[in-house]
């Protein structure tokens, strides 16, 4: 009950001031002069106060305010309010002033406040997902790092945490690798693989960079790599949508557990080397999958054993190997270079850009899904690789321009003709010099045949004569038909006298001693 009666006697028969009649009742000073205006107001006097009851005086007063129900109140678009919160420096005051300007008898401040969380609640339900066996794996890294120390140096290098979860049973595989680069994302899958010993129908992952090389939340663009690995192993990768951690909960939950269970208690141990780290994972990873649930019958090997195992995909025969995919186009002298070294393809391919296929041991091109050529890798930096059939014609008997090669073709027209083609080559620095010179003798043989060629090749070894002018004189003058030197008959030859002592004394005369 108001002091309505008590601050009008003061008022109006003590004639105090309102701030006298105030300190008297102990309120304050405009509640004394707010029940004087409302008393003028309504028209009340002394004597219509006194003939009236305090309940009756209140009611005359302070009539109560004009109930205004919810269905009265203007619609708020919360939808909006929401689209309109995710601006810069957007708040809900700002967006509360605006609304109370558009409708002046809307909800005060605090109430607009409660309603719109009451509505966002609505919009924040969670939907549980419901894994089927063998169906999907999640992936993912963790952010905690672990630090492992170089012997020898002491430098200090931090070991990412690969993580995997298999979605019905909540088996977990956990490694640690050097990076989160593709060798060592690619690596830990083959291994998570093995480890579980099959291959699940969908593999789940966030839109890294290594693994998903365009984010898109209907058709991201895959790794090549990555690709390659879903290929081997007969299972699709389906990224989850980007900022939408929920769509791979089970990973996420997984990295969580992962670093409450196994990082934490590795905390205050110090490791050397990357296989001791893993060594010491496994042993935790062992004893975390078969720790009991706290509400369900068993554990994550037992539920793995009963649900994922029997449904999931067995392992291919071959280990995956890894590859990595580059572009490179092809130069004027048909090789393209890779990784610093140059390999040779098809010439009609020049000025064409390859995909090459990276592996440890080979490298492969391809045009357009073809594979255009293969090539054992080699890792001589500024070297050259060429496979003959690649090379054009006129390239190829080039190359096949050899001394070797070049006595072989010389022995098929006979023994004196390679002689002289040996011989050719010989009396050069450089046997290159008398490869033109050779090659022109061989083609001789074209135009006047293998035994007119051999017979003059005869000749002019034993004339001294070993060129390409030498012998194409002999064959022009018919010079190898003629009786070869040495054979003379005997009528030709001079009449025996005493003063013909012949070639045999001066080989036979002793030296005089001095």
């Amino acid at each position: 009950m108001r002091k309505i009666r008590v601050i009008l006697r003061l008022l109006w028969e003590c004639n105090l001031s309102q701030r006298q009649a105030a300190t008297c009742c102990g309120i304050s000073k405009t509640a004394v002069a707010e029940c004087a205006a409302r008393a003028r107001h309504c028209g009340v006097s002394r004597e219509a106060a006194a003939a009236l009851s305090d309940t009756e005086l209140e009611q005359r007063l302070y009539p109560p305010a004009e109930a205004t129900t919810l269905a009265q109140r203007p619609v708020v678009d919360w939808p909006e309010v929401h689209q309109q919160l995710k601006g810069k420096s957007v708040t809900l005051q700002l967006l509360w002033e605006e609304y109370r300007e558009r409708e002046p008898l809307g909800y005060r401040y605090s109430r607009f406040c409660e309603l719109y969380r009451q509505w966002r609640k609505r919009i924040d339900v969670t939907m549980r997902q419901v894994h089927r066996a063998g169906e999907k794996l999640f992936v993912d890294y963790c952010g905690q790092t672990v630090a492992v120390v170089d012997g020898c140096t002491g430098e200090v290098h931090e070991a990412q945490v690969f993580v995997a979860v298999w979605g019905a049973s909540n088996y977990t595989y956990a490694e640690a690798t050097w990076s989160q680069s593709l060798p060592d994302w690619i690596g830990a899958h083959v291994r998570a693989f093995e480890f579980s010993g099959g291959v699940a129908e969908i593999l789940v992952p966030d839109n890294t960079r290594t693994g998903v090389k365009t984010p898109c939340r209907y058709e991201p663009e895959l790794n090549p790599t990555y690709c390659d690995l879903a290929t081997h192993y007969d299972t699709v990768v389906l990224p989850a949508r980007v900022r939408r951690p929920r769509d791979k909960a089970k990973v996420e939950v997984g990295v969580q557990v992962v670093q409450r269970w196994i990082l934490a208690r590795l905390r205050k141990r110090t490791f050397f080397s990357l296989a001791a780290l893993n060594e010491a994972i496994r042993e935790l990873l062992a004893r975390l999958n078969d720790r009991p649930f706290r509400k369900l019958p068993g554990s994550r090997r037992s539920l793995f054993e009963s649900l994922d195992r029997p449904a999931m995909r067995p392992l291919p025969a071959h280990r995956f190997v890894y590859a990595e995919w580059k572009k490179a186009r092809v130069n004027v002298d048909y090789h393209a270079e890779v990784e610093r070294h140059y390999y040779s393809v098809p010439y009609q391919l020049v000025g064409q850009q390859l995909d090459v296929r990276v592996s440890a041991q080979t490298v492969e091109c391809f045009l357009k899904g073809k594979r255009v050529a293969s090539h054992v890798r080699s890792f001589r930096h500024g070297k050259h690789t060429t496979v003959t059939a690649h090379m054009p014609r006129a390239h190829r008997d080039y190359v096949e321009w050899t001394p070797e090669r070049l006595v072989r073709w010389a022995q098929q027209s006979g023994p004196a003709v390679a002689a002289l083609v040996e011989a050719i080559l010989t009396k050069h620095i450089h046997p290159q010099q008398g490869f033109r010179s050779c090659l022109g003798i061989l083609r001789l043989g074209q135009r006047h045949g293998a035994e007119r060629l051999e017979a003059a090749c005869r000749r002019a070894l034993a004339i001294g004569g070993p060129s390409y002018r030498s012998v194409r004189s002999i064959l022009d003058r018919r010079l190898e038909t003629q009786l070869e030197l040495g054979t003379e008959p005997a009528s030709a030859r001079p009449a025996a006298h005493e003063n013909l002592r012949g070639a045999s004394y001066y080989g036979s005369e002793e030296e005089p001693v001095c």
